[in-house]
């Protein structure tokens, strides 16, 4: 019986996964403290032009195979407070996880800007029907996949999760008896919680691989958490 189970689940999803032209985008947002960020504006440089207000930290597009710039700002009073700008090239169809983090403009100060609503509601109208086939379309192939992995990998994560519970104190121990793990914790404790990759190797008299290495380790640990910012890295240590 399981094994008929699979067998149409698996037929279900290679005739669905045909009938479908799009892939979709989707991620949360956060702020520095990796809490996420409720209300944000965000946008895709599709053709029209798609945008949304995040609900709950969480956004999600649907687009077709090309190079697109997804941009997220937090505005008050028409005040950009945080944004982030990234990538993404669609090659194919299928789910893409894109998780956006907030930065406060620092550099470049407060940018004031002037919403117009009219304009993109306007660009809204002429891409919803094209969104709506992509949505319902992505709709059914998520819904597949989704019964297909939780019968796959209910018992291995539940197994996984346990283990993790047990021996989240023995973690932090083993790393604090390797001095150069402790070195790189101490430098990140030093800068407030949070560092840079690029200022980690300027303190460290190790190559760029071994800390890369160390930062691996330590990710893999549940010791610290990696976060990607445009072609470097945020390395942000856990609360124990």
């Amino acid at each position: 019986m399981p094994g008929s189970k699979i067998l149409i689940y698996a037929l279900m999803f290679l005739f669905l996964i045909s009938l479908v032209n799009a892939a979709t985008i989707y991620g949360t947002i956060y702020d520095l403290s990796l809490k996420k960020v409720d209300n944000a504006r965000v946008e895709i440089s599709t053709t029209p032009k798609q945008f949304i207000v995040a609900q709950n930290g969480s956004y999600s597009f649907n687009v077709p195979n090309g190079v697109y710039t997804i941009k997220a700002q937090l505005i008050q009073k028409n005040t950009v407070i945080a944004f982030i700008e990234e990538n993404i090239t669609i090659k194919q169809d299928g789910n893409y996880v894109l998780d956006l983090i907030l930065f406060p403009d620092i550099e470049e100060g407060i940018e004031e800007i002037d919403v117009d609503l009219n304009e993109d509601i306007i660009e809204l109208e002429k891409g919803k029907d094209n969104f709506i086939i992509y949505a319902t379309s992505s709709l059914i192939v998520v819904i597949v996949l989704t019964g297909v992995y939780f019968y796959y990998t209910k018992i291995k994560k539940q197994k996984k999760e346990e283990k993790i519970e047990t021996k989240a104190e023995e973690k932090h121990e083993e790393v604090r008896e390797d001095n150069d793990l402790n070195q790189l914790i101490k430098i990140i404790e030093k800068e407030g919680g949070r560092a840079t990759q690029k200022d980690i190797r300027k303190q460290i008299p190790l190559s760029e691989a071994k800390i890369s290495l160390m930062i691996a380790e330590l990710e893999h640990k549940g010791v610290i958490d990696k976060i990607k910012k445009g072609r470097g890295n945020i390395i942000i240590l856990k609360k124990k």
